[in-house]
């Protein structure tokens, strides 16, 4: 992100909620760490989201390129968040026709979601 993203778009703490696959909330996306959920920090890097959970190495990376779509909802992959806002990007992975959609909720107001979403669908070009 550059300097005037950073300004808009404060630190992105928050949690993961999961993946789904076909949006079916029952058939969860379990490859290269994206099957267990928990909170975290996140960040807008050059390539893409990168989202890190708390006591893990390795951040979970949706590259701009494979993302397709972002929408909200109330709940995702079988949980629910009593009324918070799920943040939904909808992407695919390298090699894998399987449409695929991560849940992410943010301590964010609502107007510093809405640019991060502006931020996302701008890299995106979506």
């Amino acid at each position: 992100m550059n300097s005037e993203d950073n300004k808009e778009i404060p630190r992105l703490a928050g949690g993961y909620i999961g993946t789904e696959i076909d949006e079916k909330w029952w058939r969860r996306y379990k490859e290269n760490g994206f099957f267990m959920r928990g909170n975290g920090e996140g960040e807008l890097t050059e390539d893409g989201l990168s989202f890190r959970r708390y006591l893990t190495k390795d951040p979970l990376i949706i590259p701009y390129k494979n993302i397709t779509g972002i929408t909200f909802g109330k709940w995702h992959a079988g949980k629910w968040l009593a009324g918070k806002p799920v943040l939904k990007l909808h992407w695919t992975a390298e090699g894998d026709a399987r449409k695929l959609c991560a849940g992410f909720y943010f301590k964010l107001s609502e107007n510093q979601l809405q640019r991060l979403v502006e931020t996302i669908k701008k890299k995106a070009n979506i």
